[in-house]
């Protein structure tokens, strides 16, 4: 079993920048570290991953140079990353960052990341890859049928995970087939389990409209910026398991030419959306979050988190 690692000091305060693709939570995260004395602790799936950096938008080379930013490319691509590892890394680089009189800023998209690091790690079973194997098979051959077969054992979870998101949907199956206990059980009872962190957690709260022109506009900004050759780059180099990644396997399948590049940005942009979509319903389901109108006024935040470190006693 997966257990929490947690630790036995008095909780430290930290900032939280969260938030859907394309939304600027990172430009509102380096902004708020330069004003504040911070460092960035990337909480996102797809940034730790090396070789992967336009088509994940990773800070510049400058930003970086300007900013430390800790927890990128920690691994090779198709390499396990797990939530558990997440946190044990993050816990580490916080209480380095805190140790030098600077503040921690955690930032990024992947709210299972920021969940497990702000309340520990869910008890579960780990995961059975023949059982995933299997699922996602029976999902290929009739569409829906993860969702459907969800919402039948354990509706709580069904409901709060899109139909579309398989990975999640075998998440839930695998763990009710394992432990005889749904999902939503084991989230029921985490809930109550204490704060690790005192935290201060942000998220632009655009409208639907804009948010999706965003989405397409940041695409295109990345096509512009070389991401196919990235992609050519990344298959000469063998690392297959890279092209897997949303964006990166829609340009694959053009150098394969199965699409056109206007037919791979278009698909791109859709999967974009829908993701972007599936993070701002993970993070309404979370307490606490300060959902900031936009575009975000960065003075009146600076004075809301001085406030908080004020107060927190940072």
């Amino acid at each position: 079993m997966v257990r929490e690692v947690l630790g036995t000091e008095s909780p430290r305060s930290l900032l939280v920048v969260a938030g859907a693709t394309a939304s600027g939570k990172g430009a509102l995260a380096r902004e708020l570290a330069l004003r504040l004395d911070g460092e960035i602790v990337s909480a996102d799936s797809r940034k730790i991953y090396r070789g992967l950096d336009i088509g994940t938008a990773k800070p510049s080379v400058q930003d970086q140079a300007a900013i430390p930013h800790h927890l990128l490319d920690c691994c090779d691509p198709g390499a396990r990353f797990s939530a558990a590892e997440f946190v044990h890394r993050a816990d580490s680089v916080i209480a380095d960052i805190v140790s030098r009189g600077r503040l921690p800023i955690v930032c990024g998209g992947t709210g299972l990341y920021i969940r497990s690091l702000l309340r520990g790690i869910i008890d579960t079973p780990p995961r059975d890859d023949a059982m995933r194997a299997e699922l996602l098979e029976q999902e290929k051959q009739q569409a829906g049928f993860l969702h459907q077969r969800l919402s039948r054992l354990d509706p709580k979870s069904a409901a709060r995970i899109p139909a579309g998101d398989s990975l999640r949907l075998v998440r839930a199956l695998e763990v009710l087939a394992l432990s005889g206990k749904a999902l939503s059980d084991f989230h029921a009872e985490h809930g109550l389990a204490e704060e690790r962190y005192r935290s201060f957690q942000l998220i632009p709260n655009w409208a639907p409209e804009i948010l999706r022109k965003r989405v397409a506009e940041r695409v295109e900004r990345m096509l512009q910026a070389g991401w196919l050759a990235e992609v050519r780059r990344l298959r000469s180099e063998g690392a297959s398991s890279a092209l897997d990644v949303v964006g990166y396997k829609q340009l694959a399948a053009h150098l394969d030419g199965s699409m056109s590049l206007s037919e791979a940005r278009d698909a791109i942009t859709t999967a974009h959306w829908r993701y972007a979509k599936q993070q701002l319903t993970w993070f309404k389901g979370q307490n606490d979050m300060r959902w900031l109108p936009t575009p975000v006024n960065v003075d009146e935040v600076e004075a809301e988190v001085r406030q908080f470190l004020l107060e927190a006693g940072a």
